[in-house]
């Protein structure tokens, strides 16, 4: 099964970085996000990957020259304004008509990729996507009067479920897609949940992204006390 990397957007949250890199070449611990991200997936065999390119894509060109002998990197330009939706379109001549994986270049989890896809084959459905909890950022407290009457420690589990960016997809999903400008999780998400063509994997065990400065700060933290191995 072929995995697509969509790496192309600004970056623009994370700018103190992003002005010089594409985000996907902002390091976590070391090493660029987007070589966590594939070895995530090489973990697992995955061997064939498509890395849609575009704000500063040679340095993502430039970094992978020569970086795999046993995968097989295919980099392909996606343009420079083109939007998530377009990005994949872009690619359609090369993932034929397969199944395959997608994920964007700026998060990281421990997601079992085996038990998504299983899950997807079970449900049948165009796309499968990774369910996740967001990190909660702050407790919650109740307050009658000046009286602090109830306090709660942050928790994930009470944030809602929201789009970890790992996915299932099957080739009907080009369909979908009209042109460069078309954002994926806009419309085609739209159409396929109004048609129960969209089924959520709920993963329950880590996952980050990197949006801001503040997110990659926590990653590199997490990395250097070997609190996640990613």
């Amino acid at each position: 099964m072929k995995v697509v990397i969509l790496a192309g957007g600004l970056g623009t949250r994370l700018s103190e970085y992003t002005k010089l890199i594409p985000k996907p070449m902002v390091k976590i611990g070391g090493e660029p996000i987007i070589f966590r991200i594939i070895k995530l997936y090489k973990k697992y065999g995955f061997k064939e990957f498509y890395i849609a390119l575009g704000y500063k894509g040679h340095v993502i060109r430039n970094f992978f020259k020569n970086k795999f002998k046993d995968i097989e990197i295919n980099l392909i330009e996606t343009g420079k304004n083109t939007m998530t939706g377009g990005r994949l379109k872009r690619l359609e001549k090369y993932l034929k008509n397969e199944t395959f994986l997608m994920t964007y270049g700026d998060g990281i989890s421990d997601l079992d990729i085996n038990k998504l896809i299983s899950f997807h084959k079970k449900n049948k459905s165009i796309m499968t996507l990774t369910a996740v909890r967001p990190p909660a950022r702050f407790g919650t407290i109740k307050i009658k009067g000046d009286y602090i009457y109830y306090f709660k420690e942050k928790s994930s589990v009470d944030e809602g479920w929201i789009n970890g960016g790992f996915f299932v997809i099957e080739p009907k999903i080009f369909k979908y897609i009209k042109n460069d400008s078309t954002y994926l999780e806009r419309e085609p998400f739209e159409k396929l949940a109004k048609q129960k063509n969209i089924k959520a994997y709920k993963h329950k065990g880590f996952w980050q992204c990197m949006d801001t400065k503040r997110d990659k700060d926590l990653l590199d933290k997490l990395i250097k006390e070997k609190k996640i191995r990613i």
